[in-house]
Order: structure tokens, then C-alpha cells, then sequence
């Protein structure tokens, strides 16, 4: 950049400092590039505060981290539908995108929280390992041998000292005869996430008009009775039963 092109920037920030005019007209272009702005700073704030990359937030939405940075700088803009995957991705509000607050962000907190997490699991399923093997009388000398691993390592596992890799978990739950949802987290929020992302899958795969039933709100009071029904003990379903079959005669 040439002296003379700061010359005129300093000239035009001059004059930026100076009261504006009543009659001066209302600038558009700089009102949409601060907002731009403003809102690169905002993708920005929450993707570091989630611990993500540029490149990771371009795979979820099909782009390239060029078009991510561009953005962050704000040079362009992303459309309503991506702000929306950027919020569940990033595990903000939506509305964030739309303030004027930043988040108190700690990259090293987010880690450091993560490693409790992941230690604290580890220990959660291997005291699920254990208490289904007692509960079938089963030794740990037992269960490593028919698993072909060594007895100590397995009681490391039990212990929490050492994580359980997927392809040993999948034998050993078979051992103790236990499928693997048993193992899975199910409170908290990674739990609740988990729950619902399951369930909203067995949705997926019920058929078409079995789905628009269940999602037309005019129809919740028959699912609350099917959900009824389902409660009932035997004998009261019968005279339930019998009861239709009287006023249908």
C-alpha cells in the first residue's frame, strides 16, 4: 500500500470523526458492511469457542475454509439455513448470530472439561462391565478368558484406568450379555443428545403415513391413549376389550 492510499484513508477516518450533516444521506453500503462484520466477528467468537477450525466448519457445510474466513472477515455472508447448522454444530443459540455479545471463551477450559468427561465415562462403563459380570457369577478370570485378554488388563478396564476399544467392548458386552445401548451415556447432556438423536432416527425409519400421524399435533390425544393402553395391565386391556366389543354388538 502506497503512501497516498493511507493519506486517504487517514482523510476519509477524518471525516468519519466530524458531526454528520442532517441532510447527508443514509449509507447503506457502510451500514451492511459493518453488519458484516459484525456478524464474522460473531462466527469467529463461536467457533474458537467451541474448539473448531475453519477447515472442520467447511467440511459440515460443503464449502472450503477460504469461504469460512471470508466470512469470519467479513467480506461475505452466509444465508439464514447455514447460520442454522453453524449453531447446532458450534452448540450455540441461533440468536447469537444476531447480538452483539461475545462469548468468554477458554479453549483450554473446553479441553480440560472434555478430559473429565472422557475419564469419568471410562470409569462409568467399566463399573457397568463389572457389575454385569457379578451379577452372572462370572470371575474376571473367567470372562478374560473366553474375551483372549489378558486378566489384568481387563481389571484395568473395570477401573476406569484404561478405555475399552469398541471392537473388545462389542466381545465382552456379548459375555455378560449385555447389548451395547447398556454401556451407552444416557443422562446429562451428552446423554440427552445421544437419546434423541436415536430416537428421532426410529422416527425416520417408521412408514410415511405412520410418520405424518405422529407428527400432526391434532392427533397427540390418540397417541396419548395408545400410550395408555400401552401401561395397561393384561386384565384391564381385556375388559377394555370387552367393553368395545359390547357397544360395537
Amino acid at each position: 500500500m502506497s503512501f497516498g492510499d493511507i493519506a486517504a484513508r487517514l482523510k476519509q477516518a477524518r471525516q468519519a470523526a466530524t458531526p454528520a450533516q442532517e441532510d447527508k444521506p443514509y449509507d447503506y453500503a457502510e451500514s451492511y458492511r459493518l453488519r458484516a462484520r459484525i456478524l464474522g466477528l460473531l462466527i469467529r467468537d463461536a467457533r474458537i469457542s467451541a474448539a473448531r477450525t475453519q477447515e472442520d466448519c467447511a467440511r459440515l457445510l460443503n464449502t472450503t475454509p477460504e469461504q469460512i474466513e471470508a466470512w469470519e472477515v467479513g467480506d461475505s455472508t452466509p444465508d439464514l439455513a447455514q447460520l442454522e447448522l453453524l449453531a447446532f454444530y458450534l452448540d450455540v443459540p441461533i440468536s447469537h448470530f444476531w447480538g452483539m455479545d461475545t462469548l468468554n471463551h477458554d479453549p483450554t477450559k473446553r479441553l480440560h472439561t472434555q478430559g473429565e468427561y472422557m475419564a469419568l465415562r471410562h470409569r462409568m462403563i467399566g463399573a457397568l462391565l463389572q457389575n454385569a459380570r457379578e451379577t452372572l457369577g462370572l470371575s474376571r478370570a473367567d470372562v478374560a478368558q473366553q474375551a483372549n485378554l489378558d486378566e489384568a488388563l481387563l481389571a484395568q478396564y473395570e477401573l476406569g484406568e484404561q478405555p475399552i476399544p469398541m471392537h473388545e467392548l462389542v466381545v465382552l458386552s456379548s459375555i455378560v450379555k449385555r447389548n451395547m445401548s447398556y454401556f451407552v451415556e444416557t443422562s446429562g447432556y451428552v446423554g440427552e443428545l445421544l437419546k434423541l438423536r436415536e430416537q428421532f432416527k426410529h422416527f425416520t425409519e417408521l412408514d410415511d403415513d405412520i410418520r405424518a400421524f405422529a407428527a400432526n399435533p391434532l392427533n397427540l390425544g390418540f397417541i396419548k391413549i395408545a400410550m395408555m393402553f400401552g401401561h395397561m395391565p393384561a386384565d384391564q386391556l381385556r375388559k377394555v376389550a370387552e367393553g368395545l366389543l359390547e357397544i360395537s354388538m
